[in-house]
Parts: structure tokens; sequence; C-alpha cells
């Protein structure tokens, strides 16, 4: 419609300044529900309310913080090499921005979606890490250095375990894009069509998941017993809400991932031989479903982080390296084995 009335580039122009307007507003909406999310099921978890105080059931406190930090003064501390103090929080939300434009919230509604839509995914989220470990780096604080270390070793270790869930289903799908990912499940989740080693992934991804966002039980390189805040220390104002959106939203993308490709994207549950559920099934939108699925996994991810524990830096490595990584290797292994026989629904 908008190549009648103007020129070709134009129009990708506008249309590009629209989807990203779109990602914005959809990106800082998440993360307000997410943080009310996380405070609520603390409470639930801890037999309190959490907020109640700031509008109905606490539901504005969130955006009072919000204003809050936007009105901070963003104080840069002597000595510290201020363009990589200042680079790192941009690169931890550029990361998250670009693994959150690859998520398919319905059918045709993927703004990023290629034939190695997976790679892609994979290696965008990885650009995180630089992040982290220039923001420790450039602090010229001990405790933020030693919060970046920690969160650099952990981040790139679990990455591999992320990495080998993700194959193991590639592996059963046969395809690393992520439109027919979701596509290729419509008569199924690979939750159910997967056998034992789609569940054995999904739970390894979940562990790992929540490990590369930096959240309890994984929460050492922030640990505000030993090191104040950790890597973010020495930020404050938006700066330091950068770290703080980027995480949440975080979450939300490693939920919004285990949707995908586990538990089947915006695609509804179908059962097959029952064809009445089925159709009624298929009358609840696309994107309800994706975001009922991806919440779902954020509530599992939340109930770990408020069940278990802090572990230590030695137990976090040790979890990963020892158990998760030969884990996810033997389950990639017996998945392709699976498919090459034909064993799977």
């Amino acid at each position: 419609m908008l190549l009648s009335v103007m020129p070709e580039k134009l129009a990708i122009f506008i249309e590009c300044v629209v989807v990203g307007v779109c990602i914005v507003l959809l990106y800082a909406i998440l993360a307000i529900i997410l943080i009310y999310m996380e405070r609520k099921v603390c409470g639930f978890f801890q037999c309190r309310l959490g907020p109640n105080r700031v509008g109905k059931w606490g539901s504005i406190q969130v955006i009072c913080d919000v204003l809050k930090m936007l009105t901070k003064e963003i104080f840069t501390p002597k000595n510290t090499d201020r363009f990589l103090y200042n680079l790192a929080p941009f690169l931890v939300l550029i990361a998250s921005f670009l693994t959150f434009s690859c998520l398919p919230y319905n059918k045709g509604a993927g703004i990023l979606d290629f034939n190695v839509g997976m790679f892609f995914l994979l290696a965008a989220s990885s650009i995180g890490v630089v992040g982290i470990l220039l923001a420790g780096w450039g602090s010229n604080n001990k405790f933020s250095l030693i919060g970046a270390m920690r969160s650099g070793a952990q981040i790139i270790s679990y990455e591999l375990s992320v990495g080998m869930s993700i194959m193991t289903m590639i592996i059963l799908t046969g395809t690393m894009q992520i439109s027919e990912i979701v596509e290729s499940q419509a008569n199924g989740w690979y939750i159910f069509k997967g056998h034992i080693p789609a569940i054995i992934a999904f739970i390894v991804y979940l562990i790992a998941g929540n490990a590369e966002c930096n959240r309890g039980p994984f929460d050492l390189p922030e640990a505000e017993s030993e090191l104040t805040a950790g890597y973010h220390t020495e930020y404050s104002g938006m700066h330091f809400g950068f770290f703080y959106l980027a995480e949440y939203l975080n979450l939300f993308i490693v939920s919004g991932i285990a949707a995908t490709v586990f538990l089947g994207g915006w695609m509804p549950l179908h059962i097959p031989g029952l064809d009445g559920f089925n159709a009624i099934m298929d009358y609840i939108p696309g994107f309800i479903w994706f975001f009922l699925k991806a919440f779902f996994v954020v509530f599992l991810m939340m109930w770990m982080r408020w069940t278990f524990p802090r572990l230590r830096i030695d137990q976090i490595l040790k979890l990963e390296w020892k158990y998760l990584i030969p884990i996810s290797m033997v389950n990639l292994l017996l998945m392709a084995i699976l498919v090459a026989l034909g064993l799977h629904f």
C-alpha cells in the first residue's frame, strides 16, 4: 500500500521504523509485566503479599520505579574506562533486542526469520556476555570485575548446554528456520512427539537457560552478600536500568525459545483423533497461545529461582561440566538414533 504513494526505499524505511517502534514498545511492556510478576511470585513463595500499596494490588509500583530510574542521575565513577563503561549496557541491550526480534509471536509475525534462524539467535545471544565483561573491566572496581568474570565463566559454560539442547530438537525438526520449526508442530508439540530425549532436552534447557540469565540459584555474579551488585555495582540511572531491563527480557526470551522449540510456539494444542477439541483450540489466536506458553515457562523459572538456594561458583561449573554437558551429548546422540530409525512420532 505504501508503494502506491511513495518510492520503494522510503516505504521500506518507514516499515523498518514502525517495526522498530513496535519492538521497543513490546519490549518495555513485557519488562513491566515480568518485574511485577516476579515480585508477586516471590511474595507467594515467601508467604507474603508482594507490592500492594501503589495502585490496585500494587499494579503501578513498577511504573513508579521506572519513573524514578529515568530521573536519577547517571553517575560515572573516577578512573573508569569511560568508553567501555558507557558501551557495556548498550551491548547487553543490543544482544537482547536481536534475540527478542527472532521470537515468532504469531503466524507471519516473526521479525527476523531465515533459514539459519536458530543459529543466528544463539550467535546474537552470545554478544551479551561481552557487555557484561566490559562492564566489569571498565568500572575499575574489584567487585565488578569479580562479578563479570564469574558471569563470563558461567554464561560461556552454560551456552554449551543451551546449544546442545536446541541442537537435539533441530535434529528432530530437520531445519533451523524458526517458522518451519513451529509449523512442523501442527500435529503435536515436540515435547510430546520427541519421546524421552525431548523431555531431557527441555529440562536441561530450563536449567541452563536460568544460568544464562544470571538468575537464582545461579545468581552468584550478582551475589549481594559478597559483591554488592556484581558487574553493575558502579552503574546508576538508566545505565543500571538497561542491565535490569535486559535481565528480565532475557528471561522472557529464554522462555519464548522454549515455547517455540518444545511447546509448539503459536500452534494450538491438537490431539490426534479429537477433531472437535482441535477445532475449538483453533479458535484461540496464535499470539495468545505463544504468550501463554512463554509465561508458563517464565513461571517455572521463577519457581526454580525462589525454591533453591544460591550455589557456589565451583558448584555451578561442576553442574555444567560434569553433569549437564555429558547428559546433553548422550541425549543428542540418542535423538539422532531415534530420528535415523524413525522411532519418533
